[in-house]
């Protein structure tokens, strides 16, 4: 299988999920903090950014922007000492774009206990050439049960994205033609 399932026009070979799957890993010292003493989710913004970034460049072979983050949840706080891993992988692509779903853990530095998911996010990435124009990216070829399941999962949010852009466009036009004195 070399062509995404929604027959996006590519010559190039598709790729696993697995292949630009990655982890990032980092200890979160005072720092990191925030006022309330735990960690600013700004800091944990950056690394699934820079995570998803790493994913989103692997898989394009080459350069690739943050377009846009969706549902970035903070499911609990994390705290100093607690050692946070990023996972990210390339979820969909179309033509230049890729959608990245990244999982956050966090677990004590000095506990062997399991991490727990302390975060989520789903960010889109745009492959970009030497100019910032967009390039194609290779498919994603879902290797899973699970990565099949991720595929669905963001051909949706992709829908809803789209949908929220036209409907929002489609407002202002509206109001723009209604009191352009406004504007």
């Amino acid at each position: 299988m070399t062509k995404q399932a929604h027959d996006v026009d590519t010559d190039l070979p598709g790729k696993p999920t697995s292949a630009s799957r990655t982890t990032l890993s980092h200890i979160m010292t005072g720092n990191d903090t925030n006022l309330l003493g735990t960690v600013h989710g700004g800091v944990i913004m950056k690394l699934v950014d820079d995570a998803a970034g790493a994913v989103a460049g692997r898989h394009s072979e080459g350069p690739a922007v943050t377009a846009s983050m969706d549902e970035m949840a903070f499911l609990e706080p994390v705290r100093v000492g607690d050692l946070v891993h990023v996972k990210a992988q390339v979820n969909w692509t179309g033509r230049s774009s890729m959608e990245v779903g990244v999982r956050v853990l966090a677990e004590r530095w000095n506990e062997s206990t399991p991490a727990t998911q302390v975060g989520s996010a789903y960010l889109v990435f745009a492959a970009v050439d030497a100019d910032g124009k967009p390039r194609p990216v290779p498919p994603v070829i879902p290797e899973t049960e699970r990565d099949k399941r991720r595929y669905q999962e963001a051909e949706i949010r992709r829908t809803h994205r789209l949908a929220r852009r036209r409907a929002i466009k489609e407002l202002r036009a509206r109001r723009a033609a209604e009191a352009p004195e406004e504007l």
